[in-house]
C-alpha cells in the first residue's frame, strides 16, 4: 500500500524524523469510499480518517427533517466528527462521500496510542485541533456577521473546485441559503467576472 500522500501530509508543515514517520503512517489504513457511501451515520461514534482524494460533506437534521451541509471536505482535509470522536459520543451529523474517495483511516485507539508514544505526533495533533478550531469559529463568524454573498465570494475563492464536484443544493445549504438564492448570487457572480 501506498501511503506518501499521508507521509507528504506529516512532513508538510514540520520536519520531522523518518523513525516517528515510519511509526506514525504505521496505524492508518488505506480505505477506499464510494460515491454516496458513508464514512459516518448520525447515532453512530467517530473514527478518523485523512482523505487524499475526492470530496465528502457532513450534514445534520434540522427539526423540520431538512438536510443542512455543516462542513466539506476536499483532498487533504482530515475527516472526523470531533465530539463524537474525541468523547466517543454518538455522532449528531452525518459525513457522507460526494465523490470516490480515497482515504487512511485511524481508530480512536490508534490515534491515543501515537499521541501517548511519539512526541511529534502529539505537536501533529495540537496543530491540526487548532486549525480546525480556527477554521469553525471563523465559519460561525461570517454566519452570523457576513452576508450570502460574501460567503459564496470566500468559498469560491478557498475552494474553487467545489463547485465542480458538489451538488448546488448542498452548497447552498452549506451557506445557509435556499437553491433560488445561490442560483441569483451565482448568476451576479458570473456578470462580474471578466
Amino acid at each position: 500500500m501506498d501511503k506518501q500522500p499521508l507521509i507528504d501530509l506529516f512532513k508538510k508543515n514540520r520536519v520531522l524524523p523518518d523513525a516517528a514517520i515510519e511509526v506514525m503512517v504505521g496505524e492508518y489504513e488505506e480505505r477506499h469510499f464510494d460515491k454516496n457511501e458513508y464514512f459516518l451515520k448520525q447515532g453512530r461514534v467517530s473514527e478518523a480518517l485523512y482523505l487524499t482524494g475526492g470530496f465528502m460533506r457532513a450534514y445534520a437534521f434540522d427539526r423540520e427533517g431538512n438536510e443542512l451541509t455543516t462542513n466539506f471536505f476536499v483532498p487533504g482535509s482530515a475527516v472526523s466528527e470531533p465530539a463524537s470522536f474525541f468523547l466517543r459520543t454518538e455522532s449528531m451529523e452525518n459525513i457522507q462521500a460526494i465523490t470516490e474517495c480515497q482515504t487512511y483511516t485511524i481508530s480512536y485507539d490508534r490515534m491515543n496510542k501515537l499521541f501517548h508514544s511519539v512526541p511529534e505526533f502529539r505537536e501533529f495533533g495540537r496543530e491540526m485541533l487548532v486549525k480546525e478550531l480556527v477554521t469553525l469559529k471563523q465559519r460561525t463568524l461570517a454566519m452570523i456577521q457576513k452576508s450570502a454573498e460574501e460567503r459564496y465570494a470566500a468559498l469560491i475563492n478557498e475552494v474553487p473546485e467545489i463547485f465542480q464536484r458538489v451538488q448546488l443544493k448542498y452548497i447552498a445549504s452549506y451557506l445557509g441559503v435556499t437553491d433560488t438564492s445561490l442560483s441569483r448570487i451565482r448568476k451576479e457572480f458570473s456578470k462580474k467576472a471578466p
